[in-house]
């Protein structure tokens, strides 16, 4: 088993989830008391949100960097970042540490692909959604065509991450709010939705979209624990 080097805490309620999940699988794959080989980094979240809504990735990337330089020190041999928007950095994080990334795009746009699906809803913070990091991944490398919300749930979404999920705060008035997005996007022609921010999850349920939902956090997660096992 290799051992997994995680940069989480962004926020600490989806990388718990990340660990239950490995952890699980693990233990479903290997059987008996196997678990997950696995080194944390978790960051405080709190400078970390306010340098991306101050649009420091400077800053955010030497964050990520040092997170990855630790990790490989500790004896980790594979990156797993815990979020999708800080996979804005994976370029810089690779350059400067020589561990392989495994990038959250990657698994989900295979399963998209999978299931005979090429048009696909994204959300997640208005960072993923708006730049151009996530949306090009998917089309360049994997040939999907990727529909982002309006403006003004762009900004729903996002608000309801940053002031709610992220907090563990899960509402049901968030829920129909993105219940709507989503049934606006299929309006739109979407056959998929990405839960494309790792909170989401704990959030948006299968019965709240018609059409199936792509859940990052946990396609991350089984990807992971595959590439551990290989």
């Amino acid at each position: 088993m290799k051992t997994l080097g995680l940069i989480g805490g962004m926020s600490w309620e989806s990388s718990a989830q990340y660990y239950r999940l490995i952890n699980e699988a693990v233990r479903q794959r290997l059987g008996g008391a196997h678990s997950a080989q696995l080194l944390l980094w978790s960051v405080n979240f709190a400078p970390i949100k306010q340098l991306q809504h101050d649009g420091d990735w400077d800053a955010l990337g030497d964050h990520m960097a040092d997170a990855a330089r630790r990790l490989q020190a500790g004896g980790a041999e594979l990156l797993v970042i815990c979020t999708n928007t800080m996979h804005t950095l994976a370029g810089r994080i690779e350059a400067e540490c020589p561990l392989p990334l495994l990038h959250i795009a990657d698994p989900t746009a295979a399963a998209i692909l999978q299931a005979g699906i090429r048009k696909v809803g994204l959300l997640g913070t208005a960072f993923t959604m708006e730049q151009a990091f996530y949306r090009d991944r998917l089309q360049e490398r994997f040939g999907l065509q990727v529909l982002v919300p309006e403006a003004d749930d762009r900004r729903s979404v996002h608000d309801i991450i940053y002031q709610e999920l992220i907090a563990g705060v899960v509402s049901e008035h968030s829920r129909q709010v993105y219940a709507g997005v989503i049934a606006r996007l299929v309006a739109r022609g979407a056959e998929a939705i990405i839960l494309g921010c790792t909170e989401i999850m704990l959030l948006v349920r299968p019965e709240d979209s018609a059409v199936p939902l792509f859940d990052t956090t946990t396609l991350h997660a089984l990807a992971a624990v595959d590439a551990a096992l290989a």
